[in-house]
């Protein structure tokens, strides 16, 4: 599927604001509407358009530590890897897992409101995994950059 700069601009406008209107964006665009829809839905349909979500304030919801978690396994064949995924991916802190190349093999986004919590997520989830090789923790002091928008601005 070819992208164009209509499809581009729609994209932009939906990440800054997913409740835009098919009417907005016509207006903001100098389309119809028909147009403006089927190319929203021809986007969907061929995956560029993921889903759409609110994002939430985490700080008024009281999340307020982010842990970035290496983790290095002790096996590494695939049945190993695949299952270290399938139970770490389930639990509701976890909000990113990467695997990873260099010194570990993944790297985990987690959010808690406390450190009460990351230490019962340690105890009582991670620790429960087995094949954990090395654990590294490292603590966010402040959020200098969050963002889900991607730069449009290269070529499709």
């Amino acid at each position: 599927m070819k992208i164009d700069d209509f499809d581009r601009q729609i994209m932009e406008m939906l990440q800054n604001n997913a409740r835009m209107t098919i009417k907005e964006i016509s207006s903001n665009l100098g389309l119809s509407s028909t147009p403006v829809f089927e190319r929203i839905k021809r986007l969907e349909k061929n995956g560029y358009i993921d889903k759409y979500v609110a994002l939430l304030n985490r700080d008024l919801l009281g999340y307020k530590m982010v842990a970035f978690v290496q983790i290095s396994l002790s096996l590494h064949n695939l049945h190993e890897v695949n299952s270290f995924v399938e139970r770490i991916t389930v639990f509701p802190e976890v909000m990113e897992c990467y695997h990873t190349t260099g010194d570990s093999d993944f790297l985990l986004k987690i959010l808690v409101k406390d450190m009460d919590q990351f230490n019962e997520f340690i105890l009582n989830k991670l620790s429960n995994i087995e094949n954990l090789g090395r654990v590294k923790t490292q603590f966010a002091l402040s959020t200098r950059k969050r963002t889900t928008a991607l730069d449009l601005e290269v070529d499709l």
